[in-house]
């Protein structure tokens, strides 16, 4: 199957600069999110060793919602991102709500990565202000970000590589310290610790079930991938090797190194905001090696708030070109990048410096917003996989001609709905993911409202049919392409 992308002469348009390493390595970045590093001392004290169980159990589910995603957007290059295909599958209103709930995720996120950076700075440099690397990071990422979409892909690239890097190191310095018999005050280093402490299950059912509620956001960005469709080279044949190696990704880097933590350390011994890597890497008597982990932390969130500032400055612009969001946003400067976008989203990580001279109880306030995102993230993957059960409904003839089909079909896309139901009832568990859970309805209220306004403006309808038409003619020129 072949599928062509519409260009005019008179429309500017994204450009696809990025190659197959960009796209791999953007896929890396996204699944191994700043969470593995900063917030696996919380799932393992939560969860013990079965916590090795719920990454491997979220890594599994989320491969399939990528893989509904990846048939969906080669269905048709037209595409931009997964707010395009839920517009055109499922209806304008699914377009608008998943594309601002997705700006909104990252916007949450972006301005808690800011707060994080400024905090990993501090520990480096005590005697720097806060706001000073906040804003340096904002100045650096919009400057990237502003010459060309290469340039967030070679960012990208280095950033995923120093993660990389850092998981193998650990892996390395672990199998040493363990196949030596190194020796700390919490005993031998070895992989009996895995079950010697307890068990697997040492906190029993409801422990596991904690786990999730946690490593969920560590997979936070693991659908990025699809925001690069329309400016990745020959998406037909990149966007499929990103996202089947993730399965590969979730077993080597999350499982893992979270064997390896537990194995030297037990997991009696991690504690909640305290990063597992360090802890490793000074136990083994290596002080600089902790302050580079200190480094690759930073790096990591960096890594995520670039995410950000791409991925929320893609999707107000297909907003934008839709008709649901201001057409101010619906330009490309001369680098074929949606530079007015962009800018927006880092006006909004600003808030992020501000936010740091608030007050003390900062910390708790993120903790809550972050699993606001969470549970959004999961509106968005459910809305995937909604518009993979439309797909195979409206246009069966195009999964049929399809290279890159779902495996499972339509009977996985219910398991994984029964997990995210799961998901979303390990949230109601514990006081304060519950209460987030709670407020998370508010969005969705304002967004309807919104939707409610915006819907029947003449200036919306037009820019719809717009769109609705250009995709009609990429889809009539690959029906006639698979009929011949």
């Amino acid at each position: 199957m072949t599928t062509k992308t519409l260009s005019t002469q008179e429309t500017p348009h994204l450009e696809r600069q990025l190659s197959n390493r960009h796209i791999q390595l953007i896929a890396i970045g996204g699944a191994i999110g700043t969470g593995l590093f900063m917030g696996s001392g919380k799932t393992i004290s939560a969860a013990g060793p079965s916590v090795i169980f719920v990454y491997m159990i979220i890594g599994f589910m989320l491969f399939f919602v990528m893989r509904a995603m990846g048939e969906l957007l080669l269905s048709n290059l037209n595409y931009k991102s997964f707010s395009d295909f839920a517009a055109d599958l499922l209806g304008p209103w699914a377009g608008f709500f998943t594309g601002w709930t997705y700006w909104f995720c990252w916007v949450i996120t972006g301005i808690a990565d800011v707060i994080a950076i400024a905090g990993y700075s501090k520990e480096l440099w005590p005697a720097l202000p806060l706001w000073i690397p906040g804003l340096a990071t904002i100045a650096i990422l919009l400057l990237l970000n502003l010459t060309t979409v290469k340039a967030f892909g070679e960012t990208e690239f280095w950033f995923a590589l120093i993660k990389i890097i850092a998981i193998a190191a650990l892996i390395v310095v672990g199998l040493f310290m363990i196949f030596s018999g190194f020796q700390s005050d919490a005993g031998p280093a070895s992989f009996t610790n895995l079950w010697s402490h307890g068990g697997f299950f040492p906190n029993e059912f409801m422990g596991f079930v904690a786990g999730f509620q946690i490593a969920v956001f560590a997979f936070v960005g693991i659908e990025l991938v699809g925001t690069t469709a329309a400016e990745a080279k020959d998406p037909e044949k990149n966007l499929p090797k990103a996202i089947n190696s993730i399965p590969i990704r979730v077993l080597l880097f999350y499982v893992g190194a979270l064997i390896i933590l537990m194995s030297v350390t037990p997991w009696t011994q991690f504690q909640a905001g305290h990063s597992p890597f360090i802890a490793m890497f000074s136990l083994a008597g290596l002080g600089a090696a902790a302050t580079v982990v200190n480094l690759v932390v930073l790096s990591s969130a960096m890594s995520s708030a670039n995410s950000g500032i791409y991925s929320t400055s893609r999707m107000v612009y297909g907003l934008a070109q839709e008709g649901d969001a201001p057409s101010v946003f619906s330009g490309l400067s001369r680098r074929k990048v949606p530079q007015n976008a962009l800018f927006l989203s880092c006006v909004l990580l600003l808030s992020g410096v501000v936010l740091m001279y608030a007050g003390q109880d900062i910390g708790k306030a993120f903790d809550m917003v972050t699993t606001v995102s969470a549970v959004c993230f999961v509106f968005v993957w459910s809305i995937i996989l909604a518009s993979y059960l439309a797909f195979r409904r409206r246009r069966p003839h195009l999964h049929d001609a399809s290279k890159y089909r779902m495996p499972g079909g339509i009977p996985m896309v219910w398991v994984v709905f029964a997990f995210f139901a799961f998901v979303l009832w390990a949230l109601t568990t514990q006081p304060d993911t519950l209460l987030a859970l709670l407020v998370t309805p508010a969005w969705f209220l304002l967004l309807g409202v919104a939707w409610f306004l915006l819907r029947r403006r003449p200036a919306h309808l037009a820019r719809y049919a717009t769109f609705q038409a250009e995709l009609s003619q990429d889809l009539e020129r690959e029906e006639s392409e698979t009929a011949s």
